[in-house]
């Protein structure tokens, strides 16, 4: 469950220690180029997983800053990218193929791939990068990590980050509010029921603009090297509530219905791993047996609330249609 402060970090990893930092410098979207300065916007930045829910926001955050960047995709030609952006092949399991993308870097978004990160890192150092922001998971602070697949996989590219030459920023985010695209898309648009094994189980989603923003913040600002941000939307909301916003968002009510965990879980494994079903309906079944708690990570950093899910829905609303 996430706290309402950096949790002490089980593995060993430090925490941040949120200090008074001026507002101007941490509001993504109104930075100045007299406060960030020439030097720190010309440092070339390349964002990893460029296409994705949370790297395109990264990727648009930069941009809107001034800094230079430099995206990366595995197949550039199959992509849709921002129109004049500097796009290079890069794929994190071919090391090979990451030398010219860090060319001249010296920051980087990255997301978590361990099997890459051995081959990421010594291309890393050789380039002279200086900073790497990771994309990580709360699960990481699991008190048994090396149990949770999931934990196992963030712990492994935090580790190797950490024993690296390279300054590092984790960001660890719990459950993504773009998680329920996956999970209910298709049976709101097609049937316009959703079955819930655990209605009243509670998570706090986060918004993915929100994570891309706190990234951004770490990638323009050299206080967040060497922390590690857990991170949460702003309150916990029920998945029933959920379901009821994104009808809200729609216009028009959808149906909520009792399942049973295998029902649940026969469907999951449609779409995910068994290993990732089985840590979902965990995960599920927890939250409705505990409170849960949320950080406040997003308006400590960002100095603004952190978008609720409401608004998420509001935002995704076509997708649903």
């Amino acid at each position: 469950m996430l706290g309402t402060s950096l949790t002490p970090d089980a593995v060993g990893r430090r925490t941040c220690d949120l200090t008074a930092i001026p507002a101007a410098y941490l509001q993504v979207g109104t930075y100045q180029r007299q406060i960030l300065g020439p030097t720190l916007l010309a440092m070339l930045t390349v964002v990893f997983g460029a296409s994705g829910n949370i790297g395109r926001h990264v990727a648009n955050g930069l941009n809107s800053v001034g800094a230079q960047v430099r995206l990366t995709s595995r197949n550039p030609d199959m992509t849709t990218l921002p129109p004049g952006a500097e796009v290079v092949a890069a794929d994190l399991e071919r090391p090979e193929t990451l030398s010219a993308a860090l060319d001249g870097a010296h920051k980087v978004f990255l997301y978590a791939k361990p099997a890459g990160i051995d081959g990421f890192v010594a291309a890393a150092e050789s380039a002279g990068v200086q900073h790497v922001t990771l994309l990580s998971s709360v699960a990481v602070v699991d008190l048994d990590p090396t149990s949770n697949p999931t934990a196992w996989m963030h712990m492994r590219v935090e580790s190797a980050l950490e024993a690296s030459n390279l300054e590092w920023t984790f960001i660890r985010p719990g459950m993504f509010a773009t998680n329920t695209l996956w999970l209910w898309q298709k049976a709101i648009r097609e049937a316009g029921v959703i079955r819930l094994p655990y209605p009243d189980a509670q998570t706090a989603p986060v918004h993915e603009k929100d994570v891309a923003a706190l990234a951004v913040a770490a990638l323009t600002q050299p206080t967040h090297h060497g922390h590690a941000y857990i991170v949460s939307g702003p309150e916990a909301v029920t998945m029933r509530r959920q379901v009821q916003h994104i009808g809200e968002a729609l216009g028009r009510g959808i149906a909520i219905e009792k399942s049973s965990v295998d029902d649940a879980r026969e469907e999951l494994v449609k779409t995910v791993p068994p290993f990732v079903a089985e840590a979902i309906l965990d995960g599920w079944k927890a939250a409705a047996e505990s409170p849960q708690s949320v950080s406040t990570t997003i308006a400590d950093i960002l100095g603004r609330p952190a978008r609720t899910y409401a608004q998420w829905a509001e935002d995704h609303a076509a997708d649903f249609r």
